[in-house]
């Protein structure tokens, strides 16, 4: 099976939304209270203006037999303040989608080449995977990659004091 892995264009829409629908649906099935199907239209607004844009969101396709089954998302984060204590490293966060029937193919790992490569030519030092419920089958795949835990990422839901 042939992988052409190409930066995501207009035409590739479709796809895209097709691709984070599918990825939100699985998503909600493991974890329902941290994780939503979101509305299609947003979805496609969104896809339309990063494509387009470019500058802040960087995104590739990958096809076999010229259908797109797979993306990834590089999304560029924000420079490093001057007051902050870490050393200044820019950063991305990364989010990979490939459709269930073509995992285990080689696609997802042609992606996060792919998306690695365009990260360094925008000066990102570090990618960040972030998986934030349960799904063992993520964090084997991006193991696999190379990505490991950095640091601790602490969470908590505020509590809202009765008003009275």
């Amino acid at each position: 099976m042939s992988i052409l892995v190409r930066p995501a264009e207009r035409g590739d829409v479709p796809a895209l939304v097709r691709l984070r629908l599918a990825n939100a649906e699985r998503h909600r099935q493991l974890a329902p209270d941290t994780y939503r199907v979101p509305d299609a239209e947003a979805v496609r607004r969104h896809f339309e203006e990063v494509v387009e844009d470019g500058s802040k969101v960087l995104i590739s396709v990958a096809e076999t037999a010229g259908e797109v089954v797979g993306m990834a998302e590089v999304v560029l984060l924000a420079e490093p303040p001057d007051h902050q204590i870490l050393v200044p490293r820019r950063g991305a966060d990364l989010h990979t989608v490939v459709l269930e029937e073509h995992r285990g193919r080689g696609v997802g790992a042609a992606l996060v080449a792919a998306a690695e490569r365009a990260a360094v030519d925008h000066g990102v030092s570090i990618i960040y995977a972030g998986i934030f419920a349960r799904n063992e089958d993520a964090v084997g795949f991006y193991s696999v990659s190379g990505f490991g835990p950095r640091g601790i990422l602490l969470s908590k839901e505020p509590e809202v004091p009765p008003t009275g």
